[in-house]
């Protein structure tokens, strides 16, 4: 089965944008160390799944930068381009962007479709509604939070909508230069 990762930068107080989206607060002068590190999460991808309200702008941002060679991101913006994609959505009817399908029925039996498929990594770029519904559903196989330098004060939270407790085991967390902390997480085995 395939593993299904959420890879997201959060705040210090948990938000991963401010209460309009905003994400000016986050670290991006990445060093070399920290490059890597990412590049480990997404080379086993071969599939990237998102909510529609982070489709809308994501995939457009980084098809951009695929085109040009001089950006700094551009060849993350190719791996990003070229990998297929999987946007969740009600409200749109027919995918807008290449190399993309809809996936438009019930969560947990599109995401257990996808892990049953032959192939690679399934990697989840959030959105805060779509993150917080598969942590809710407990889909997710791994978490890598990005925790950020910042403190926010109020926005958008991904843990919301948990019914209960979940309890989750730490695997690794690991530090860089530019202020950000890696902490890799699985959802903790209940032993009855």
């Amino acid at each position: 089965m395939r593993k299904l990762k959420l890879q997201v930068q959060i705040s210090l107080d948990g938000y991963i944008a401010g209460p309009n989206g905003e994400m000016d607060w986050m670290v991006w002068d990445w060093d070399e160390a920290l490059n890597n590190y990412v590049k480990q999460i997404t080379d086993p991808v071969d599939c990237i799944i998102l909510g529609r309200k982070l489709a809308e702008e994501f995939i457009p941002y980084w098809a951009n930068i695929a085109t040009k060679p001089d950006d700094p991101d551009y060849i993350p913006g190719k791996m990003i381009t070229r990998t297929p994609k999987v946007v969740f959505t009600k409200t749109l009817n027919e995918s807008k962007w290449e190399n993309t399908i809809l996936a438009k029925g019930d969560l947990v039996k599109e995401i257990t479709k996808l892990k049953m498929q032959e192939g690679k990594d399934i990697i989840a770029y959030g959105g805060a509604t779509f993150a917080s519904a598969l942590i809710k559903e407990k889909l997710l196989d791994e978490f890598y939070l990005l925790l950020d330098p910042s403190a926010i004060g109020n926005g958008l939270p991904i843990f919301k909508e948990i019914d209960g407790k979940q309890n989750y085991s730490l695997i690794e967390s690991t530090s860089f230069d530019c202020g950000i902390v890696i902490l890799r997480y699985k959802q903790k085995e209940v032993i009855l």
